[in-house]
């Protein structure tokens, strides 16, 4: 939300996203109106007391009149004079841009309050009948600073997530030299292909690939992963992830706006920058406001003017009520809430991309997943093992990952790392070779061993123990010992232990859980039976992803998708919301409105979460503001005159203000929501 208190100076020079010069400009910037704001309130605070000592109502009340003098009123005058011009010059300036643009909202109701009423003021000192209320444009202009000053502190504490993410960043890397030198240099020096050292306990600067040594890194400010995780020679480095216990050599690979934080700031910041669908109502809400207020102001003026009231009392009365209605409360209602979602997604590795999208996910009814590398692992893994003639399992799959650590079959690396994953200790083997398109076999603590399928037991008349799949469309392998069968693994595409969890909790919500995949119908099916999942469809090619997805929408469903592939690319575009998990690829990411940092689909139930309780923030901002509006504006108006109820304008801005703090303060609350919240998800609003 561009703040209207400046107009035309609040523009800042472009600068490339995610920049550290960009969003620490913007900070600055940002810094620099809030200071202007806090001095010129303190100062204008300040010069009001002489203004209160010197105004006759204000002395006759408190029995001062001892204070006054000859030629104070000119005293009075001069000081009233520089609160309106210098602490009420911010108003004055947004009220010329939003007349300019034709859109008269805010500013133009505080323009126009204070100059009425320092110009009738001092019209009287200078001989008008009448009484001077240069004490209520002066507290007004104070309480009007004081109100922008803490609301502009609200907004700059929303968007305070891109700086941390800015700050991940160091200032330097480690520049290693052909000849092994290091020498430390700007990160904007660096170069793709530029090897850097990161040591124990330092930052990664950029985003690259290990090419020597081995350590643990902690992501936790990237994505939230709060288990360290294992980086050796290959693997892929983040910038602003902060290492562990080892000495690391890492390629650079990413520069500039091409990381992946400088992309997570940029997504951030495009989110805070677009127009939600709540936010576009809120500033037509204020809009139509505005020309209430200004349009009661004046019917107050003459009204009362009507009844044969002094001019003095019928523009007290329309200068409350123009300051009563201003609809900063109303304008800020729906901007901060969303500021504040947004960067508390951003911490929890929920990356917007679209608000308005975010705001529909509220009212998702099916949610849509793609199968491999979203619901499963979208790799091999043993999911089970039979061991024949009273042996043990583990010693089954141990032998059969010392068989297999050779080799670069997906299978076998399905059960090598399986075996890893089990923490067993392998075993050493010898003479290893190869039966071409059947398995291999080697030597495993002196004995002729081999892992074959079961297209080889058959060629070789080898019987084995019958096994119970119970259903599962498992790819079975056999362990043979000296050609007797030892036992069997059974290996498939690994269901991960979250995805159930998210099912169940979608389901709960009434969300229909929907997967769509190449595979054949009994992977499918399986798939499909051991999450308990509602539907499903198998064999789906990725051109016709979208199309199903469109058919889902034909029904009258509101649909999600969830994938993280370059084939769900166009159906995350088709779905009323787009969902990339673990920042998939780069075109899923450019096609989905909204990004999971982590491969895990339970955080679809923390974006639904945050969404409701967004939503419910929303609704509750818009509900003080205008419902604020509807008691305060007869008041102001002098409705309640005659038994006694009379709004001053110093009044009528303290309550605004409150207005708008209460607004603010409520948005920022949103952020109380701690840590996983798809336990307590609040009910969906339609």
């Amino acid at each position: 939300m561009e703040h209207p208190s400046y107009g035309e100076h609040e523009k800042t020079p472009n600068q490339s996203p995610g920049s550290r010069t960009a969003t620490g400009g913007h900070a600055a910037h940002h810094q620099m109106m809030v200071a202007d704001f806090r001095r010129r309130f303190w100062v204008s605070l300040v010069i009001t007391v002489p203004v209160l000592l010197l105004s006759p109502l204000i002395q006759r009340t408190l029995h001062l009149e001892a204070l006054a003098f000859p030629g104070d009123r000119y005293v009075l005058l001069a000081l009233s004079a520089f609160v309106y011009g210098w602490g009420g010059l911010p108003f004055l300036k947004g009220a010329v841009k939003e007349l300019r643009e034709w859109r008269p909202a805010m500013m133009t109701l505080i323009a126009v309050a204070i100059t009425a009423a320092f110009a009738y003021s001092a019209a009287v000192v200078i001989g008008v009948e009448g009484d001077v209320f240069f004490w209520e444009l002066a507290t007004l202009v104070d309480v009007m600073l004081l109100g922008h000053w803490l609301e502009m502190k609200s907004v700059m504490g929303a968007s305070r997530a891109l700086e941390e993410l800015a700050r991940l960043m160091p200032d330097e890397a480690h520049l290693l030299a052909e000849d092994g030198g290091v020498t430390d240099v700007p990160l904007a020096e660096l170069e793709p292909g530029n090897r850097v050292l990161v040591r124990p306990g330092e930052k990664v600067p950029i985003d690259g690939r290990v090419v020597k040594g081995g350590s643990s890194l902690n992501e936790a400010m990237l994505t939230g992963e709060s288990t360290p995780v294992e980086k050796q020679e290959g693997d892929t480095v983040i910038g602003g992830s902060i290492n562990g216990e080892g000495s690391l050599e890492v390629t650079v690979e990413k520069m500039g706006t091409d990381t992946y934080l400088a992309r997570v700031i940029d997504l951030v910041r495009r989110a805070q920058e677009s127009k939600s669908h709540g936010q576009n109502l809120a500033d037509r809400a204020a809009f139509v406001l505005t020309l209430v207020a200004l349009t009661v102001g004046a019917v107050t003026l003459i009204v009362w003017l009507a009844l044969g009231s002094s001019f003095e009392f019928s523009l007290g009365r329309s200068i409350t009520v123009m300051v009563i209605t201003c609809p900063h409360a109303l304008g800020l209602a729906i901007p901060l809430v969303v500021a504040v979602s947004t960067s508390l997604g951003a911490k929890r590795g929920l990356l917007i991309r679209d608000r308005s999208a975010f705001e529909r996910s509220r009212k998702v009814d099916a949610v849509v997943f793609d199968k491999t590398g979203t619901l499963t692992e979208g790799r091999f893994g043993v999911s089970e093992v039979w061991a024949f003639d009273g042996r043990e399992r583990d010693e089954i799959l141990v032998m059969a990952a010392s068989l297999e650590s050779r080799s670069e079959h997906p299978i076998a690396q399905g059960i090598v790392r399986s075996a890893e994953e089990r923490e067993l200790e392998l075993l050493a083997t010898e003479d290893f070779s190869s039966i071409p398109g059947k398995g291999i076999e080697a030597t495993v603590d002196g004995r002729r061993m081999s892992v074959v399928g079961p297209s080889y037991l058959m060629e070789q008349g080898i019987e084995a123990p019958s096994i119970d799949r119970a259903g599962r469309p498992l790819t079975v392998v056999y362990l043979l010992g000296d050609g007797e069968p030892l036992g069997a693994l059974g290996l498939g595409d690994v269901v991960r232990a979250e995805s159930r969890e998210a099912v169940r909790g979608l389901q709960r919500l009434g969300i229909k859980t929907i997967m769509l995949t190449g595979d054949n119908e009994d992977v499918a099916g399986w798939v499909a039976s051991e999450l308990g999942l509602d539907e499903y469809y198998a064999g789906v090619l990725p051109e016709e992803k979208a199309e199903r997805v469109r058919e889902l929408q034909q029904k009258g469903l509101l649909v999600g998708m969830v994938g993280d592939g370059v084939n769900d690319a166009p159906a995350l575009a088709q779905a009323d919301v787009g969902v990339a998990i673990g920042a998939g690829t780069d075109v899923a990411i450019e096609s989905a409105d909204i990004v999971l940092v982590k491969n895990d689909p339970r955080n679809v139930l923390d974006l639904f979460s945050l969404a409701r309780a967004t939503w419910k923030k929303m609704v509750q901002n818009l509900g003080w503001a205008t419902g604020y509006n509807v008691i305060a504006i007869p008041l102001a108006a002098g409705a309640a005159a005659g038994a006694g109820v009379v709004l001053s304008p110093a009044v009528g801005a303290a309550l605004m203000s409150a207005s708008t703090i209460v607004v603010a303060i409520n948005a920022r609350l949103l952020g109380r929501l701690k840590g996983s919240t798809r336990d307590r998800v609040p009910p969906r609003h339609t």
